[in-house]
């Protein structure tokens, strides 16, 4: 466990917690965190397949290092896999590694959406959740390039499918192309976003 603080704006740094159990339902072994983790296995466990947020937003990944599919935590409960997952067609089981998200501002959150890459394009400015970009009338379903403040991004209407944290400490907030928003990104296809809730 890698233990560091990052101050705020009010000179305080922010705090975090979150609990991680081996098993589903809050059961086996089990560790508490306040900062990030790059590899579980380092810490004597196998996997993780519940967790509790008791404060903080948080972003965990299928693979060790920060890589492959990527979950949002908010504050609550996760007692298995498809309570985190957001995507039932691509069935994860796999949870190695985790970090806080320490620029989430519920209240001064805002992205920038283009249709081409390197900021081009037909754009929008983003202000609010949004369970389908379409019915807000974005013309097609691919979001090339991104701006953002403290977003989380879904594959699909509804806050479904594949998962991108978009954050302004990564790429200085500027993801100029799809590829950027994470190792698993398939496709820049992007159907609802939604502010990270602290």
């Amino acid at each position: 466990m890698y233990r560091f603080s990052r101050p705020t704006m009010m000179g305080m740094a922010p705090f975090f917690k979150v609990t991680v159990f081996e098993q589903e339902h809050f059961q086996g072994k089990c560790q508490e965190f306040t900062s990030e983790c790059c590899n579980i296995q380092q810490c004597g466990f196998d996997n993780i397949r519940s967790i509790r947020v008791q404060s903080g937003a948080w972003v965990g990944y299928e693979h060790h290092d920060f890589q492959g599919q990527q979950f949002i935590l908010e504050r609550g409960e996760y007692p298995r896999w498809d309570s985190y997952c957001g995507n039932l067609s691509y069935h994860v089981e796999r949870f190695l590694s985790f970090r806080p998200i320490y620029c989430a501002d519920h209240q001064n959150s805002r992205i920038m959406i283009f249709e081409c890459e390197n900021s081009l394009g037909h754009s929008a400015k983003l202000c609010e959740d949004y369970p389908s970009l379409q019915a807000m009338g974005w013309g097609g379903t691919e979001v090339v390039c991104m701006s953002a403040h403290t977003f989380v991004c879904y594959e699909f209407p509804g806050y479904k499918g594949r998962q991108y944290i978009m954050e302004c400490e990564r790429h200085n907030g500027a993801y100029q192309h799809w590829r950027n928003w994470g190792s698993h990104s398939q496709t820049p296809q992007i159907q609802s976003i939604r502010r990270i809730q602290q």
